[in-house]
């Protein structure tokens, strides 16, 4: 080898260029090395979804959007974990059907539980793992007031898709009809008791272990993974966007109203009471998100905001064109066709509207009180006075004048200009002819009108 101290300085250039040749081929293996080690790391990653809402369109978007992710990566397993009261029942349907039909294997893990729709998500997954203390079941079907619902037509159909929920995995079809139906009898023979007439089946984790609507009890989704042989891959949480996470909040029938009633009355005190801004932009706003939030959760469609939008032109156009209230009409029924059909229920929709409306008018009232001075109905009112304050200056009194005398300017005929006290005035006689030069005498004063007479 050859002591550095010696090399030639060409040499050295060539030494050093060899050096730094090697590193960065030694850095590109390294490189290459490791990025295949984490491509190995990251293929067949395990994705944990949360089912951790109410079933219906915003939760479908989300877990349709979590699956068609973890196909496009490979995924080796999509672990739903599950903690619902359940929700509407056709888009459970949906999302049972994209949960069958996923081209990657599925388990639902029940953190909470699985109720009604929930059961029904859970039961179409590849296997079912229950931590302890969950609950599985409950899947009766009920209105909006949670009343259940008993028309035959939609029990049998219910049961049914339940029923076919079940044998997707050998599981007791029977059971799940129980969940369902409460005039059904159900035996059921490893818990050693009957489910009779008038109730559901609600089955506890150690209970659908034991009937087979369970595979595994799991106190975590570590013991899901080591179930399924799957402890040495990635896991990948799997959460909400922002958007996602902002339209489940817009969406709430509280945060819905008061959304509601901001818009209302923001738009109503801007026309009513405009100059501030403030109002029309809160209101706006309002709408804006009224309408993003259930566009995203896959409520509002583009005929929604467009019915709405024609709805406010309607009203802004009513209050300077006169239509005799056809507007108007036109207006509010495009507003509330607009939010009824954005929203998930045409009916909660209404109501929510009715009480925005009423909440609106009174902090339209109260705000219309306080600016009275600044409102609309302003223009529609004549309130200027010619007082002295606002730089009007009246004319100087003249009933001193009476009496005194002054001379004819021009001739009287019987209208014409006078000299009286120094000043020239406009001057009439109460009929007869006064020559030029004549000396005169005033007679009345009648208001701003001086009558005079030829002074004899």
């Amino acid at each position: 080898m050859v002591p550095f101290d010696i090399v030639r300085k060409g040499d050295s250039r060539s030494f050093w260029a060899k050096v730094l040749l090697i590193a960065a081929f030694g850095l590109s293996v390294f490189g290459f090395a490791t990025t295949e080690q984490a491509a190995a790391a990251s293929e067949g990653a395990v994705y944990v979804v949360p089912v951790k809402q109410t079933v219906e369109s915003g939760l479908a978007s989300f877990i349709d959007r979590a699956l068609t992710e973890a196909e496009e990566a490979k995924a080796s397993l999509v672990v739903l974990d599950v903690n619902t009261p359940g929700g509407e029942l056709r888009t459970a349907e949906e999302i049972g059907t994209r949960i069958r039909t996923a081209k990657v294997p599925t388990v639902a893990y029940v953190t909470g539980k699985a109720a009604s729709a929930g059961a029904y998500l859970t039961l179409n997954a590849g296997g079912i793992a229950m931590a302890p203390g969950t609950s599985i079941g409950a899947a009766m079907i009920v209105d909006a007031n949670g009343q259940p619902i008993e028309n035959p037509k939609y029990v049998s159909f219910w049961t049914s898709e339940m029923v076919a929920a079940a044998q997707l995995n050998g599981r007791n079809p029977d059971i799940a009809v129980g969940m369902v139906d409460p005039g059904r009898v159900v035996e059921l023979k490893e818990l050693g008791r009957t489910k009779d007439k008038g109730q559901i089946i609600t089955l506890s984790a150690q209970d659908a272990l034991k009937v087979g609507y369970a595979d595994k009890l799991a106190s975590s989704v570590e013991e899901v993974l080591a179930w399924k042989g799957l402890s040495d891959r990635t896991v990948v949480e799997f959460n909400p966007s922002f958007s996602e996470r902002l339209a489940e909040f817009v969406t709430g029938s509280g945060v819905s109203t008061i959304l509601l009633i901001l818009g209302i009355a923001g738009i109503a005190i801007e026309m009513l009471v405009p100059g501030f801004g403030a109002p029309g932009i809160v209101g706006l706003l309002s709408f804006g998100l009224y309408f993003f939030g259930h566009a995203i959760a896959g409520f509002a469609g583009m005929e929604s905001i467009v019915f709405f939008v024609l709805g406010i032109a309607f009203l802004v156009f009513e209050m300077f064109v006169p239509s005799f209230g056809i507007l108007g009409l036109l207006g509010c029924a495009g507003v509330v066709a607009g939010i009824a059909m954005a929203a998930n229920d045409t009916g909660d929709a209404v109501r929510s509207l009715g009480w925005a409306v009423l909440a609106a008018a009174v902090i339209v009232a109260v705000f219309a009180y306080i600016f009275r001075r600044k409102g609309i109905w302003n223009k529609f009112i004549l309130r200027e006075r010619l007082s002295t304050e606002g730089g009007y200056v009246p004319n100087e009194p003249r009933e001193s004048w009476l009496g005194q005398e002054g001379i004819a300017l021009t001739t009287l005929r019987p209208a014409g200009i006078a000299e009286i006290s120094g000043s020239r005035v406009d001057v009439v006689t109460s009929g007869e002819y006064v020559d030029r030069g004549t000396p005169i005498i005033v007679t009345a004063i009648d208001g701003t009108r001086i009558v005079v007479k030829e002074r004899k």
